[in-house]
């Protein structure tokens, strides 16, 4: 059975990292919506134009040219910038521009096209309510802002990158209230989402639970968080 996969929920709270798992397992693809918005926003920082100016990103839209190949790299206009995009401004430019109806049309459209056909997975901030509204499974992903600002601190560590950990916390704080108080597709759980908080787990024992989720949707089983 070919079924989609709507996973959202704050940044840094783990969804990239599950879909991926998810999408190993059950053989789908993993599209990476946030990564797609990054995408924009390197092209927007280039040609310093301002982030809040929805006019004039609306103007370069027709020339972004979004792409993954089979490895999960993504590609803007044939450049690979999968490392380039990772990054706290380009993370903050990517939540200021995704605020703009324009922006979200153009993307979602391309999101939306990419899924019909079934078999993918996609994390962001509106999967399970605008993108995918009907997907067979919803997934809500979420952990405290000290956990994930922890694990964003971390992870920088780890790639060498020099970060100090109030700063993190400070985006992450930022991020989340730039993400929940847009208007144009805020960040809200579905309604028929399964929440799960991952402050307190391991990457094990989520995958565990969101495994067991999946069987049973696919059952036809009623799930609840």
């Amino acid at each position: 059975m070919k079924f989609n996969v709507a996973i959202d929920g704050p940044s840094s709270a783990g969804k990239s990292t599950i879909a991926n798992a998810i999408a190993d397992k059950y053989q789908l693809t993993h599209i990476d919506t946030g990564a797609m918005y990054r995408c924009l926003a390197i092209m927007i920082e280039r040609l310093d134009i301002n982030p809040d100016d929805e006019l004039e990103i609306e103007d370069v839209l027709p020339s972004v040219n979004i792409h993954f190949d089979d490895l999960g790299h993504i590609y803007l206009n044939d450049e690979d910038v999968t490392e380039l995009i990772r990054n706290d401004k380009i993370s903050w430019y990517a939540s200021t521009v995704s605020k703009h109806f324009a922006v979200r049309r153009f993307l979602v459209e391309q999101q939306q096209q990419i899924s019909q056909e079934k078999g993918f997975v996609l994390d962001g901030r509106d999967i399970g309510t605008v993108v995918l509204p009907n997907a067979e499974v919803k997934l809500f992903i979420t952990a405290d802002a000290v956990s994930r600002a922890r694990r964003r601190y971390l992870e920088y560590k780890d790639k060498g990158i020099e970060c100090n950990y109030n700063d993190v916390y400070q985006d992450i704080l930022k991020r989340d209230y730039q993400d929940s108080n847009r208007e144009n597709s805020p960040l809200i759980k579905a309604d028929d989402a399964i929440e799960i908080d991952t402050s307190d787990l391991t990457i094990e024992e989520v995958l565990i639970e969101i495994d067991h989720i999946i069987d049973s949707k696919l059952k036809g089983e009623e799930v609840h968080d």
